[in-house]
């Protein structure tokens, strides 16, 4: 669905709710280029703020690529992302470190744990992950996360997914992540979104990436999201809920329970992706999450995309649609699917640790902060 530009900055709740509204002809809602979201990219400034908000969206955002996981594969990706980012209007850098190699990871363990700090201490507006892949969860036990609280302090919004989600939950439960509550056109914090190799220098997208993605990361680099919304199955109408936002790639998730890094997080709106796990995968990590309690002390628990498996000749009609059904028979809580976010190209930008409201009217879902 081709996002939908705002005519003024939504007043109350119900209004936010008009502005991200998706369109209804656009397709069943599984298909996640459905994304929605809440301003206009060339919208005026008094157009997406209260006059005198103090918020200069106009000026030029420092960015830093750094890798805090996996090796960059070429380092051409790397640059062709830069050179995107910096026709968005960004002034986009790579970190020293950002093109290290070391077996599969972006450099030994010391160095990419001293990229991190260098980051968090030259706070930059905006941090962005180079990839996924794997090596975070290496490094969370050294993490100086007083030092990254530091830097959210300062302005900086730290921006990835997959393996990311390893950094992103262990600074929801180190307190490292910013208030829950912050005003309108606030960006410092921690953001699920795109990363710098796949989304802005991916070499079979003229852009580097697709374009309702990369739109919706610069109005939310920019003060200007406040709102997205998306299509989901019949049978939620009515559903108005909130809670503090957090959650990203399941597999991570259940890595972290048990441990000091996952974040106790109660009455609030999960949000679960994954990738290369076959349903029962994820079904057996959803139940674990179930029978640790987690699931039924959420508000919401919205469902991206589960993508890149491969069927057995064993599922005689086992799909993960009958794994999310198992689950609603056993939790409390609403399971929504269809949230545009995952290993797939069109993804959004939401802010973790941010209390959002969840709003269903008919089969559209708005995510509100």
């Amino acid at each position: 669905m081709p996002a939908r530009p705002a005519a003024k900055k939504p007043a109350a709740r119900k209004n936010k709710a008009e502005t991200a509204r998706p369109h209804h002809d656009e397709g069943p809602a599984h298909e996640h280029h459905a994304a929605h979201h809440g301003h206009g990219h060339d919208q005026r400034h008094d157009d997406a703020c209260d006059p005198g908000c103090g918020h200069d969206h106009e000026r030029v955002r420092s960015l830093v690529v750094f890798s805090p996981a996996g090796v960059v594969a070429k380092a051409v990706t790397a640059r062709r992302a830069l050179k995107r980012l910096k026709a968005l209007g960004f002034d986009a850098s790579l970190d020293a470190d950002a093109l290290s190699k070391y077996q599969r990871f972006a450099g030994e363990d010391d160095a990419r744990l001293a990229a991190l700090h260098r980051v968090a201490r030259g706070a930059p507006d905006v941090a962005l992950a180079a990839r996924g892949g794997y090596g975070v969860m290496r490094l969370l036990d050294r993490i100086d996360w007083p030092l990254i609280a530091g830097s959210v302090e300062r302005g900086t919004a730290w921006v990835g997914y997959s393996d990311v989600t390893a950094f992103q939950m262990a600074a929801l439960a180190h307190n490292a992540a910013g208030p829950a509550s912050a005003p309108h056109g606030t960006t410092a914090g921690l953001w699920a979104g795109p990363m710098a190799c796949g989304d802005f220098g991916n070499d079979e997208l003229p852009d580097g990436g697709d374009d309702i993605t990369q739109a919706c990361f610069v109005e939310a680099m920019t003060g200007q999201l406040e709102a997205v919304g998306y299509r989901t199955e019949a049978g939620f109408d009515g559903l108005d809920t909130g809670g503090r936002l957090w959650g990203g790639n399941l597999s991570i998730l259940q890595a972290l329970l048990g441990t000091p890094h996952f974040p106790k997080i109660r009455n609030g709106v999960l949000f679960l992706e994954d990738v290369n796990e076959h349903p029962y995968r994820i079904e057996r990590a959803l139940l674990q999450l179930q029978q640790a309690g987690v699931l039924d002390q959420q508000k919401a628990i919205l469902l991206g995309a589960f993508t890149d498996y491969s069927k057995s000749p064993l599922d005689k009609g086992y799909t993960i649609k009958s794994a999310i059904e198992h689950l609603r028979g056993l939790t409390r809580t609403p399971i929504l699917t269809g949230l545009p976010f995952g290993h797939v190209p069109t993804k959004l930008s939401l802010p973790l640790g941010r209390k959002v409201n969840v709003a269903v009217q008919g089969r559209d879902v708005f995510v509100m902060w």
